[in-house]
């Protein structure tokens, strides 16, 4: 069986975790070929654990070494576009860690970038894609059972972090250092899954609280009301201190409706006929059965309940694999690099409208957002400010 040789860039936590993946046999068309990292101290542990790997310091040396078809960046958020844009530039296929990048004028770089070379892979790590759960509501969803969505709520508030987690180094939960809070570390799966479910929105209205409940200085509590036009809205709740957290998403259509608790389980509704036809043919005496239990349901609607076990792990090593066979064989990919731009942009417009106070649109000024982001940076006084 032929397998990409693969290398990993960056052997923090998620880069361990691939090497095992692979290394266990998780990941079956992937070898692991060669590791980078400028940690000597992780490097001595790499090449400990896996001997017969290469290890690099500095990870250009790994692109012109000959020994990868491909890697995966496991590196701070700001240098993923600058890092996979010298990967495909050395004709090495590219999954980038999500998100993207920090801000929408560096992953549009490197979308474009990578247009320019469509015989490689770009791919990014969206590993919820792979979720069993939320793959059949894109089935259901697309194939219209629900009918058009109306409006979507999402409440991901399980992302609890105590202080310990932010005080581990001093680039984590900085502007300079990371790019943002919840919004570019937690939530960007939701983020995806959102608009990758539900459609891009045109414009947020949002209120983010910086260091409303940690010591730091980015985002760890955020509300936002999205338009995604013709009257369709939606709205995103997260937050980093909620100990309980809940994980909650709804979707009405006006045939039907979503509703998920968890991620493992799924409630559909499917009308017995559009909402507003079932309006039309009912009067206050079918509201008064409907509400004292006499009207029997089973006319107006249909449920149907989807549990699913986690699949923690199994939907990384899904995306690697998936990833690999694109090289090899063409396979379509679960997420194309190309789509990271949007959950990068929307955190973007999101902080935009926090910190200016006003709606703002999807496509936003690009200028006046890194001016805004830089003004931060500044203020910080640890990190270079970002350009374009």
């Amino acid at each position: 069986m032929k397998k990409v040789r693969l290398g990993i860039i960056g052997l923090g936590a998620q880069g361990s975790m691939y090497a095992k993946f692979i290394t266990d046999g998780m990941v079956p068309n992937t070898v692991l070929a060669a590791v980078a990292d400028v940690d000597p101290e992780r490097r001595a542990s790499s090449a400990e654990q896996y001997p017969e790997v290469p290890t690099f310091e500095d990870y250009r040396a790994m692109l012109e070494s000959g020994d990868v078809d491909a890697v995966v960046t496991c590196i701070p958020h700001y240098l993923h576009p600058e890092v996979a844009i010298e990967a495909l530039r050395h004709d090495i296929h590219v999954l980038v860690e999500k998100p993207a990048g920090v801000y929408s004028a560096q992953v549009r770089e490197l979308n474009e970038f990578a247009a320019s070379k469509p015989d490689l892979t770009f791919a990014i790590m969206f590993n919820q894609r792979n979720n069993p759960l939320y793959i059949a509501l894109k089935e259901i969803i697309d194939g219209g059972q629900i009918g058009s969505i109306l409006r979507s709520n999402w409440i991901i508030t399980n992302w609890w972090r105590p202080q310990g987690y932010y005080d581990q180094s001093d680039w984590r939960a900085t502007w300079g250092g990371e790019g943002g809070g919840v919004l570019v570390n937690q939530a960007p799966h939701q983020l995806d899954l959102w608009q990758w479910l539900c459609g891009v929105p045109k414009s947020v209205f949002a209120k983010a609280a910086f260091g409303f409940r940690r010591d730091i200085a980015v985002e760890d509590e955020v509300s936002v009301l999205a338009d995604f036009g013709d009257g369709v809205t939606g709205v995103f709740v997260t937050a980093t201190h909620d100990l309980v957290g809940t994980d909650r998403l709804e979707i009405l259509g006006d045939q039907g409706k979503i509703v998920v608790e968890g991620s493992k389980t799924a409630t559909i509704t499917r009308l017995a006929k559009p909402e507003r036809e079932l309006s039309e043919g009912m009067g206050m005496d079918d509201v008064r059965r409907l509400f004292t239990g006499e009207l029997d349901t089973a006319e107006l609607y249909t449920q149907e309940v989807l549990e699913f076990d986690s699949a923690w792990g199994v939907q990384h090593s899904g995306v690697l694999e998936n990833f690999a066979a694109n090289i090899l064989d063409g396979t379509p990919l679960l997420a194309p690099g190309a789509d990271g731009i949007r959950g990068v942009r929307l955190a973007n417009a999101i902080h935009m409208s926090s910190w200016t106070g006003q709606e703002v649109p999807l496509d936003l000024d690009e200028d006046a957002y890194l001016e805004e982001l830089n003004k931060r940076i500044r203020a910080e006084g640890k990190f270079p400010e970002r350009t374009r």
